[in-house]
């Protein structure tokens, strides 16, 4: 690789780092603290960092999309539909359910309050559905799930009428919040939002953007005398919004003994209490989760389960060897989460055991012989991949970009023998990739984007029980599926169909909550093909290095690879300018609008909006007419939370800011612009996963490095299909987080009920 001299004068700028938390809309304006501090829990039990930079990012946009012209609006309705259906089926999964079995009858501390607390509403003394789930025995035949027709696809989510709003923005004032919420709380809120936020203040949290601290001015404002921190209302609130913070930063549930010790530095008296109270009101589900024993020891809690029964000295005396025989009672960790996600995921992992059972082995037996000559012709990993999708349900492909030709043969030996094929990738940059690998013969329409196929605007439709109409279903880009986007694929799918899910596991994970790619290739309960197609060129070899923790020097003869020192954010952002507007397009040949700037965070002094700001300058001069955006603008449109979609704005007039997305036409209202448009000359690396260009420029500033780990530099380095360049200010940083930084850990539960439902693989 090649180093290019820092510029002659550098030009101080702040170390101060503004960078987004996970889940921040188009603009930042969520929370700054997204919940309970890390302590290096196992099994991804740790929780949200305040610090965190980008995760997510964008994936809190509103999840009322703005209307577009021609798909923009179609896509855009019909996948708020697929998701209300989701929340539908698993409602009804939830209500068929029969009662939780009694365990548990050694639990002490929290554990047994819990407890406590469900055996309470099964009694009928408080009123809430609870759900406690015991590890039950593996099962062989999984019933088919409650499928409904797709519903027709609504106009739009419903305004509040204006007289709601108006009532709520009188209550607001009266309380000294801001009027600007009122819109969103009575859409949040529904019908007769002023009576319940006058009935209990707290519920003001509910608003995406609200703090504790601004709900307690709000509810002094209101209660006066009457309010303080031991207010029941207050802690159950609170103990809601601690999840949702978590759920923001990945976490489908959280341990209790973290979320009772977030409530306590929150201020709430007596965090057991509010948990129990926000599970007896249904806004929490609770779970006992059976540990793992490993081979020739006692099973282990997380360590932040350890570390918290340490501090309180209610350690279990069954750590100690001090059992009573065949008495002892395997341990639990017990859970609190979101009936959102919990739901979610628990409908995942019985569809994907139901699609793992319902292949008969002679269905598999007939496939493999069909199958076979296929396999015989391909070479390598690809024919294991024919082979391991003829015999399975569920298959795991992982891989880097030049693998994707292994799902593509794959798909292309399917439709050769007649079966109902598609695929779908994370955006419509993957969709092309992908279809660029098909050969003649492929069937039309065979790529798709994954919210195409959800909302019944790409693919092949729907059967008449509401099934997706495929034999086969290959998804690409696997690690960014979240929770409810799994579950609401593999709960399409018919019985006898087969999954494939393939993708790089060394990305980011998922914008939303959950990290569903992972959590399969842990569970081990179907086959995993790791292709053996390395990415070419210097660009390929680099990444590969990081992938495994090393960050290699690689010959880079045609400036493949360019490192540019620099000493501070000022001279980085000059330096991202001239590698785009000049160096990239005069020595690589790749203009200025096919090179993408990456960086860690929006905020911060080489943040996407300061770089952004350089940027537009540069490039695309102009006042800024429409909220900031002049025609020719390079833009990242945000249709939904988690998903960003490059475009440039075409005009803007009464209607709107015009967009071309893609090939797509989509009208972004004048109230949605600020919320889910931002310039897109540069992005976070959250962002960009998915998505590649001709080149990258991948900036490092030295203020934001906290933001820097092994999956970050991953995918921000692997963006540049020819080229990158990176602009690096932060010295010893990057080596460091290539070798000693991880993924931040998730809390989930995929794997606990996948395992319980289908015995390991291996």
């Amino acid at each position: 690789m090649s180093t290019e001299p820092a510029a002659a004068e550098g030009h101080p700028g702040p170390a101060d780092t503004d960078a987004p938390r996970a889940g921040q809309g188009a603009e930042a304006t969520g929370p700054e603290e997204t919940g309970p501090e890390e302590s290096g829990a196992e099994e991804g039990a740790a929780t949200p960092d305040p610090a965190e930079t980008d995760e997510g990012a964008d994936a809190g946009a509103p999840a009322a999309e703005p209307a577009a012209e021609g798909e923009g609006e179609s896509e855009a309705a019909a996948e708020i539909a697929a998701q209300r259906e989701l929340q539908e089926r698993i409602a009804q999964r939830k209500a068929a359910k029969e009662g939780p079995i009694a365990a548990g009858g050694k639990l002490s501390g929290t554990a047994a309050d819990l407890l406590a607390a469900v055996r309470a509403v099964e009694s009928g003394e408080r009123p809430a559905t609870v759900f406690s789930e015991p590890a039950p025995a593996p099962r062989k035949v999984v019933a088919e799930p409650v499928r409904r027709a797709p519903a027709a696809a609504p106009a739009g989510p419903a305004e509040p009428a204006a007289e709601a709003v108006d009532a709520v923005r009188a209550l607001l004032a009266e309380g000294g919040a801001p009027a600007s919420l009122a819109a969103p709380a009575a859409a949040t809120l529904g019908e007769g939002a002023d009576s319940a936020l006058r009935e209990d203040p707290w519920q003001l949290l509910r608003i995406p953007g609200v703090r504790p601290e601004q709900a307690d001015g709000f509810a002094r404002a209101l209660l006066g005398a009457e309010c303080g921190p031991d207010d029941e209302r207050r802690g159950r609130a609170v103990t809601v919004w601690l999840l949702e913070q978590a759920a923001v930063a990945g976490h489908t549930a959280l341990d209790a003994p973290l979320l009772a010790q977030a409530l306590g530095k929150r201020a709430v008296p007596d965090p057991d209490e509010a948990v129990q109270s926000a599970i007896a009101e249904g806004d929490a589900l609770v779970f006992q989760d059976a540990l793992e024993e490993p081979p020739g020891g006692h099973a282990r809690a997380p360590e932040s389960s350890q570390e918290t029964a340490a501090q309180d000295g209610s350690e279990d005396d069954s750590q100690d060897g001090s059992q009573d025989g065949d008495e002892a009672e395997r341990p639990v960790r017990v859970l609190v989460g979101l009936e959102r996600y919990a739901l979610a995921e628990e409908s995942l992992a019985d569809a994907l055991a139901r699609l793992v059972n319902s292949l008969s082995k002679e269905d598999s037996s007939q496939a493999l012989a069909d199958w076979e000559p296929a396999a015989a012709a391909a070479a390598g990993s690809t024919a294991e991949l024919i082979r391991a999708a003829a015999g399975h349900g569920l298959v795991l492909h992982t891989g880097a970009e030049a693998a994707r030709a292994e799902p593509a043969a794959l798909v292309q030996a399917a439709a050769r023998l007649g079966l109902r094929v598609c695929s779908a990738a994370h955006s419509v940059d993957g969709r092309r990739r992908l279809a660029e690998h098909f050969g003649p013969g492929t069937p039309e329409g065979t790529a798709v984007t994954v919210s195409g196929l959800l909302s019944g605007t790409e693919g092949p439709g729907r059967d008449r029980d509401g099934a997706l109409a495929v034999d086969l279903l290959v998804v690409l880009d696997a690690p960014q599926l979240d929770v409810e986007t799994a579950a609401m694929l593999a709960e399409s799918l018919p019985d006898g169909a087969r999954l494939v899910l393939s993708g790089d596991p060394s990305v980011l994970w998922s914008a939303g909550p959950g990290r569903v790619f992972a959590d399969l290739l842990a569970a081990r309960v179907c086959p995993q093909i790791a292709s053996r197609t390395p990415d070419p060129g210097p660009v390929g070899e680099l990444v590969s290095g990081i992938g495994v923790g090393e960050l290699n020097e690689v010959a880079a003869p045609g400036k493949e690879v360019v490192i540019v020192p620099v000493r501070d954010a000022a001279e980085a952002i000059h330096r991202a300018v001239q590698l785009v507007a000049d160096s990239v397009p005069r020595a690589i040949g790749v203009p200025s609008e096919q090179t993408q700037v990456i960086t860690p965070g929006h905020g911060g002094a080489a943040g996407t909006r300061a770089l952004n700001a350089a940027l537009k300058e540069r490039l695309n001069p102009g006042p800024g007419r429409f909220g900031g955006f002049d025609p020719g603008d390079r833009i990242a449109y945000v249709p939904a939370p988690g998903r960003t979609v490059p475009g440039r704005v075409v005009r803007a007039d009464a209607e709107g800011l015009h967009l071309d997305c893609a090939g797509t036409p989509v009208v972004v209202p004048q109230d949605a612009v600020e919320r889910t448009v931002r310039h897109g000359w540069a992005l976070t690396a959250h962002q960009a996963v998915g998505l590649r260009w001709p080149a990258a420029v991948v900036v490092l500033p030295g203020d934001a490095t906290q933001a820097l780990s092994r999956p970050w530099v991953y995918t921000a380095f692997g963006r540049g299909e020819r080229h990158l360049s990176v602009v690096h200010g932060a010295d010893a940083a990057l080596p460091r987080a290539v070798a000693e930084v991880p993924a931040k850990p998730r809390t989930t539960r995929l794997q606990t009920l996948l395992s319980a439902q289908v015995p390991p693989t291996q």
